[in-house]
């Protein structure tokens, strides 16, 4: 018994530790939503924390009102995604702004990270290789 109370808290302990080592390859910061009229602005900062280039990221915000319910949404290439849109380089910082448009009331953004595209045409995994954060009001 006492050997499984060890190897469980030891499991437990090498968790804690390999989690605060991963880093992610995208790092992203969502700003609260600006709204004026019946466009919102949700400004979100990127960092590329990869050894390559991305050169493209593919992105959706939504707008929830206070029950959790989607009242507006947008899909747009945030990084690249055109010969007009440059990659983000390593180690490279970029903001984006994404403009969502509603007419109803909402209490806070929420954004997905659909595609992220390197600059070898490999994709990342948008789930893991991900760190999105939102600013306090």
């Amino acid at each position: 018994m006492l050997r499984l109370i060890k190897a469980c808290t030891l499991a437990g302990v090498l968790c804690l530790v390999g989690a605060t080592f991963v880093s992610a390859a995208l790092v992203v910061q969502v700003d609260p939503p600006k709204t004026t009229g019946s466009k919102v602005i949700v400004k979100l900062d990127l960092q590329n924390t990869y050894t390559n280039k991305i050169q493209s990221v593919r992105a959706a915000a939504f707008l929830l009102n206070d029950q959790g319910k989607v009242v507006g949404q947008s899909t747009s290439w945030i990084i690249g995604g055109g010969k007009d849109k440059p990659p983000l380089e390593s180690n490279a910082k970029t903001t984006y702004n994404f403009v969502v448009t509603t007419d109803k009331p909402f209490t806070k953004a929420k954004l997905l990270v659909e595609r992220i595209v390197l600059e070898n045409g490999k994709l990342a995994n948008a789930l893991k290789d991900v760190q999105i954060t939102y600013a306090l009001k």
